[in-house]
């Protein structure tokens, strides 16, 4: 297993040393402006230029720096020097592991230099207390508190969009690819359907009546290559994931003329109707529609036994209406959990529409679709 070794971000480095160079200077700056406090010696120095390198390891061991920086505060303090800006890398080291999720831990590290204050550093240098240096220690350690707890909510904030941004993303990943399946899985068994209609009746009259026999291998042929041709288009949506505008599977209703013909060649004839005004529709109402046709002449081919079937088009101003009726044996209540059905009705309500399977008039089974041109999608 290798071990990748990342070097600090340059932004920490750049912040580094400005904040080392405050703490030193701040350090001789207070000693020379305070009196009455241990004069600035060499271990000052050091410990003040200690604080902002040790701050770089925050993020991957926020609590052992913190106690570290706690560790020469105190020491700092203890040894009764002048209170300067040395106290910067402990808000500092205080904020980042509250940040971190280490509350506690960064509660106890701050009250740790609190107590050594007031219940050691004051009665060992006989100070007198009073209220206005405690209010002063107290309101400085509310306000790492308050900033920590501020910049914990924000950056939990940010991560929980972030979060919700991704999971939206990997939803519509999902819905993408369970759209394609639909897809492939229609535009297979459409297909394949027709094509192992014309084989049977090739492998029938191939002795017989060979000039019908190379009709069914011309429309074999037809079919498997139009489904070649869809396959490779919903194979280039997928392997194309450089595009910035997301792709999606795309069908017109212009293509039904030539399901009519194919139809034609399997021995069912086809007739197609259409009411009102022929326009371009939402490429998601064509596509529906396309797929709800294809699987109604599919499951006709496969399972009714007819010799006839309708594909009525209706366009209104606010939806389209498919209807497909065949003359074949009949509905069946239980082949409405099957498959097909399935796909076709959530094909419709995807699009806030509805899809009704039933008896039709001639005694078939009738297919009525009604796809909203607002709809959801």
């Amino acid at each position: 297993m290798s071990v990748v070794l990342r070097a600090a971000p340059r932004p920490a480095l750049f912040g580094l040393l400005p904040l080392t160079i405050f703490q030193v200077a701040g350090t001789v700056g207070a000693n020379r402006n305070q009196t009455g406090h241990r004069a600035l010696d060499a271990l000052a120095i050091v410990i003040a230029a200690l604080g902002p390198p040790s701050l770089l390891l925050v993020r991957r061991w926020p609590r052992q720096v913190l106690w570290f920086v706690v560790a020469i505060t105190v020491v700092y303090l203890l040894r009764d020097y002048a209170y300067g800006p040395v106290l910067a890398s402990l808000a500092i080291a205080t904020i980042g592991t509250v940040v971190r999720g280490h509350r506690v831990a960064a509660w106890l590290g701050l009250g740790t230099v609190v107590v050594a204050v007031i219940a050691v550093q004051r009665p060992m240098y006989d100070r007198e207390w009073s209220w206005s240096w405690l209010s002063g220690v107290a309101a400085w350690s509310l306000l790492v508190v308050a900033v920590a707890e501020v910049v914990r909510v924000r950056r939990e904030r940010i991560s929980a969009s972030r979060q919700a941004r991704d999971e939206a993303s990997r939803r519509q990943a999902n819905e993408e690819r369970l759209q394609i399946a639909r897809e492939l899985h229609d535009v297979v068994a459409h297909h394949i359907s027709l094509i192992n209609v014309q084989a049977g009746v090739a492998l029938h009259i191939v002795d017989r009546k060979p000039e019908q026999a190379q009709t069914a291998l011309e429309a074999i042929k037809d079919a498997s290559k139009e489904a070649l041709v869809e396959l490779r288009s919903l194979v280039g949506i997928l392997r194309d994931v450089d595009d910035e505008a997301p792709r999606k599977p795309t069908g017109t209703l212009a293509s039904l003329d030539d399901l009519v013909e194919r139809s034609g060649h399997a021995g069912l004839q086809v007739r197609k109707t259409v009411r009102g005004d022929v326009r371009p529709l939402p490429s998601s109402v064509e596509l529906a529609a396309l797929r709800i046709v294809q699987e109604a002449i599919t499951n006709v081919v496969r399972h009714a036994g007819a010799t006839n079937a309708d594909i009525a088009l209706a366009y209104d101003a606010e939806e389209l209406t498919v209807t497909v009726e065949d003359d074949g044996h009949g509905f069946v209540p239980g082949d409405a959990g099957g498959t097909g059905i399935v796909g076709m009705r959530e094909r419709a309500e995807t699009l806030g529409g509805t899809l009704e399977v039933g008896r039709g008039s001639t005694g078939g089974t009738r297919v009525h679709a009604s796809l909203p041109l607002k709809g959801r999608s």
